[in-house]
């Protein structure tokens, strides 16, 4: 295999490793600055291993082994693993210092394949497969090693490579299993718009290496990173052809069905869910929660309510946050008989409503007009501990006016002032503007004046609404008025 870089490698071989590194790189310039975490950032760092970074970023590099040799450190295993991830930015020092805390002993396989990583994700792809070729004589060569290989070629975007580097694999002892396979689709497939590269390798590769459901995941959440729902569907038919339904793919289901839903393909999502359950396979907690947020911030109880039913009855148990979320669309949407299923059924799955599940439906019912509901919802709130909030409780009391019904008003109005339910202003001026437009008159001088005497604030649009009722009931109303007036400019002064 032809393995070329830009830069030739031009420095002699560590001793008994074949291991080459690049002299035309400045290790004090890395290629992208700031690429990779450094000493300097990474928390934690040991004393041992900042003195040894420290020497590597600002030593010359004709001098790096001398001022290493010098500074008396010894460095164990750890200590060399913990300098190398922290030595990306600067990788041909990272080779000297590779070379000379070698000396004398041999390394372990995991400083090794540091070693292969660095130099494979800066790009340095020759001397990566010198230290491979070493690796090999010194029998620590595993799967982690091409794994890494795989990734620093996806990475650098020459695919073909990562896959030819699979393809030798077996000349350097290590197997190509369906881990393997696994391994390299997973690089290919994590990059954008490769999933069909590493589509190309599957089927190349499946007949003589059985995937499994892993296999399958990795390529459906390449087409949903990719939002890509027709070759989706035809990976997920190839799925359950080979495979069948096995309730273990949960990852591969959630793949699918988040590819439908972010390609607004509802009606499929749903229908897939039935299939699912009928076969006893179900997707996670976590898509429905990804799934519900996606429909709320579309508005689409209808898709909602079926996918919501199926998750229940599949056995997966909701929490508050998604019942509240669930609640919250169907109030929108005025789905009202779905919410208060749904509020019913909250305590039998150990999720009890607090005051804003309460709050939502009750909201909602005063926006529809439910006069009997909000009343007898009200008390129902009450009750459990969970507070109406102030602009509720002023909407409601506008509502119950409105629509005739001015007993269940003054109810709220005597809560909300028992309660001290802040702010009380509101709630007040919506009870003052009723009282006005069913013309009783005498009420609204009483309550305003009680109003006024709590020092709550009565609006200047309401008082303008007080005196055209006033003053339709002559001169004793003007005076009524005209006393308030002065009432209500005293007020304002205080």
């Amino acid at each position: 295999m032809n393995h070329t870089m830009e830069e030739a490698v031009a420095e002699t071989p560590v001793r008994s490793r074949g291991f080459k590194y690049p002299s035309s790189i400045n290790p004090n310039k890395p290629p992208q600055p700031n690429q990779f975490p450094s000493h300097l950032d990474a928390p934690n760092v040991s004393s041992t291993a900042g003195t040894l970074c420290d020497i590597l970023t600002r030593t010359s590099p004709q001098d790096i082994e001398s001022a290493l040799s010098s500074s008396g450190i010894v460095p164990s295993d750890e200590c060399v693993n913990e300098v190398l991830r922290l030595s990306y930015n600067y990788p041909s020092s990272a080779v000297k210092f590779f070379r000379w805390a070698g000396c004398g002993k041999k390394h372990p396989a995991h400083t090794w394949n540091l070693m292969v990583d660095l130099l494979g994700k800066n790009q340095l792809f020759e001397p990566m497969w010198d230290a491979v070729r070493s690796m090999k004589q010194e029998e620590k060569l595993s799967l982690s090693t091409f794994a890494s290989v795989f990734q620093s070629y996806c990475t650098a975007r020459r695919f073909n490579e990562a896959v030819m580097s699979f393809d030798v694999m077996d000349r350097y002892g290590v197997k190509q299993d369906l881990v393997a396979v696994n391994s390299l689709l997973s690089a290919l497939c994590s990059e954008d718009s490769q999933t069909t590269a590493g589509i190309e390798f599957f089927n190349r590769i499946k007949a003589k290496v059985s995937p499994d459901g892993d296999t399958f995941a990795i390529l459906l959440e390449g087409w949903e990173k990719e939002g890509n729902a027709a070759k989706a569907k035809t990976t997920f038919g190839e799925m359950v052809v080979c495979l069948g339904w096995n309730k273990d793919n949960v990852a591969a289901y959630d793949a699918f069905l988040m590819t439908l839903l972010r390609a607004a393909l509802m009606d499929d999502v749903v229908l897939f869910l039935q299939v699912m359950k009928d076969h006893d396979c179900f997707p996670s907690l976590k898509l429905f929660t990804n799934a519900l947020d996606v429909l709320v911030k579309r508005n689409d109880a209808d898709h909602a309510i079926p996918m919501w039913d199926v998750m229940v009855s599949g056995g997966l148990v909701p929490n508050l946050i998604m019942y509240n979320a669930m609640i919250g669309l169907l109030c929108n949407n005025a789905e009202i008989d779905h919410a208060f299923r749904l509020l019913d059924e909250m305590a039998f799955h150990g999720a009890f409503p607090d005051s804003l599940t309460y709050n939502m439906i009750f909201e909602c019912l005063v926006k529809n007009k439910r006069v009997r509901e909000t009343g007898r919802f009200f008390a129902e709130m009450v009750k459990n501990e969970c507070l109406p909030t102030s602009s509720n409780c002023a909407a409601a009391i506008a509502m119950l006016f409105d629509c005739d019904d001015p007993e269940a008003a003054h109810e709220i109005w005597s809560y909300v002032v028992e309660n001290q339910v802040k702010s009380l202003d509101d709630s007040a001026n919506e009870f003052l503007v009723g009282l006005c437009n069913l013309s009783r008159i005498s009420e609204a001088k009483r309550f305003a004046d009680d109003v006024l005497d709590r020092r709550i604030n009565i609006y200047e649009s309401t008082m303008m609404i007080l005196k055209d009722a006033f003053y339709k009931e002559g001169r004793s109303g003007r005076d009524r008025y005209d006393s308030l007036h002065r009432r209500w400019k005293a007020h304002l002064n205080l």
